[in-house]
Formats: structure tokens, C-alpha cells, sequence
């Protein structure tokens, strides 16, 4: 099925601030080749994302950060300190790689010596068109930690770093609580010993 399945009867913005609000009445056809019912949906549109995750093959640590998220404080069932990957939003003409060096830089002050693509993916489908493009960035993790971000951007950033084991185990623990930085950690348990091998021979 393709978008030529999908017609759209309306189309208009509910809402725009920070995010935008987009509002449908629309109808797609469905598997057995009838159309659905008449249908309303609304989209929240935000722009795509880049997220990183730094990962020190010669310490074999990762990099990490802690900070406040609103949805974590509304949901009964996640804490509002959440430790995830770097990320940030690509800003428009900007390549995906040049927005990771950047968010790297401004969210944990460590230079990227080389990056690795993960996955793209819709972040959540069913309300938003928002994709993260995810990578692995090779770092040098000596002088990582402390505090980052933009305050008049509202960030307000612990960096810090964890041994690949520690963090793998906060991963089955359930402790890490966002898609991106689960998706992160387990490409980098199926793909550990390669990338190690391979960056800790060039780094």
C-alpha cells in the first residue's frame, strides 16, 4: 500500500507554537481492497531528530546523559530523569551527520572522531511524523562528564559515563526508559565486538 491509497477530505492546522498541530478527516483503503470509514486524525509535527550514541572503544564505556522530560513526570509508570543518547533536532537544509557532531559537542563537549548509522525510525507513528536518525559515534571518553546544554534553551545536562557491561545491564533491568536510547544499546549489544575491533584499531 502507498500513499496514493490514502485520500484526505480535510486538512487543517489546529494549533502552532513550539510544535504544530495538523488535523485530517481522511479515509485509505483497506487489506481485502474496500476504504475504511471516514476517519480523523491529528499529527504533531516537530521536525526530525538525530540521536548518538558515544561509545569509547578503548575504555569500553559509553556516554551518557541524565536530564528532566516532561512526559516521564506525566506518566505514572517512568521517572522524570531520564538517562538517554545524545539528541537533538535537525535543523532544516542540515545534513543528519553535521547535527550529530553538533549535538555531540553542545550536549557532552566531546568531538566525534567517527560515526556508524543505526537505525531511522518513526518515533511514534500513530500521532507523530517525527523520525530520529540514529548513529553510534566514536569518542574518546577521558574528559567526558559534568554539565551541559543550553540554558536558555532550557537544558540542564549530567553527562557521565558507564563500562558497556553496567549499561547493558540497566537494559535488561528495565532502567532505561526511552526507544532511542534501547534501540541504541542493544545494536551495540549485537554489534559490540565488531565496532570495537574495528575503532579501537583505528582510533
Amino acid at each position: 500500500m502507498a500513499k496514493l491509497d490514502v485520500v484526505v477530505l480535510e486538512h487543517n492546522t489546529g494549533y502552532q507554537g513550539y510544535m504544530r498541530l495538523d488535523q485530517y478527516q481522511l479515509k485509505h483503503t483497506v487489506f481485502d481492497g474496500t476504504w475504511s470509514i471516514d476517519l480523523s486524525r491529528e499529527v504533531l509535527e516537530r521536525g526530525h531528530a538525530v540521536a548518538v550514541l558515544p561509545y569509547d572503544p578503548v575504555a569500553d564505556r559509553v556516554v551518557l546523559i541524565e536530564q528532566f522530560r516532561i512526559g516521564g513526570y506525566t506518566s505514572p509508570k517512568s521517572s522524570p530523569w531520564q538517562i538517554e543518547c545524545v539528541a537533538g533536532m535537525i535543523e532544516p537544509q542540515q545534513l543528519p551527520e553535521d547535527a550529530a557532531y553538533r549535538e555531540t559537542q553542545e550536549e557532552t563537549g566531546l568531538r566525534i572522531h567517527d560515526l556508524t548509522p543505526v537505525h531511522t525510525y518513526l518515533t511514534s507513528p500513530g500521532c507523530t511524523s517525527e523520525t530520529v536518525q540514529l548513529y553510534c559515534g566514536l569518542v574518546d571518553s577521558r574528559d567526558a562528564g559534568g554539565l551541559f546544554g543550553l540554558a536558555e534553551e532550557g537544558e540542564y545536562i549530567r553527562v557521565f559515563t558507564s563500562p558497556v557491561d553496567e549499561a547493558f545491564s540497566w537494559l535488561s533491568a528495565g532502567r532505561i526508559q526511552n526507544g532511542m536510547t534501547i534501540i541504541a544499546l542493544q545494536w551495540l549489544q549485537l554489534h559490540h565486538v565488531e565496532i570495537r575491533n574495528k575503532w579501537h584499531t583505528t582510533d
